[in-house]
């Protein structure tokens, strides 16, 4: 090759890609407890529910693989948002002190008085 050459060697993942995975995994993993609680707990008759129909290791794996993906989306969403460096200056917290303005009364010029009320366009 000429130029230069490319090695996968040496080389790292990117910090998003990391983080993404890192998210996915902690997200399965959530997911995995909460589907074992609610079998554990029998929450609505779930676990009897599935292990006295057929396709009930099927449901189980459903049910946490598709908990899997929205655990591991939230998790990465708020990773993502917590990254986000704030607009003024402060950490944006409930610690920041809060400006209060006074209202300010700005005189109008009139002109003339209302003549009454206005009616409506009619066609």
């Amino acid at each position: 090759m000429t130029g230069q050459e490319h090695t996968d060697q040496g080389q790292r993942m990117p910090r998003l890609v990391r983080l993404y995975i890192v998210q996915c995994l902690i997200g399965f993993g959530l997911s995995a407890v909460f589907t074992a609680l609610l079998m554990y707990f029998n929450v609505a008759g779930l676990r009897a529910l599935m292990m006295s129909t057929q396709g009930g290791f099927m449901a189980l794996f459903l049910l946490f693989f598709f908990n899997g993906l929205v655990f591991a989306g939230v998790q990465f969403a708020i990773s993502i948002m917590r990254m986000a460096e704030p607009e003024g200056g402060g950490d944006g917290g409930w610690r920041d002190p809060l400006v209060l303005h006074e209202p300010v009364a700005v005189p109008v010029a009139v002109k003339e008085k209302a003549a009454g009320p206005q009616r409506p366009f009619q066609a």
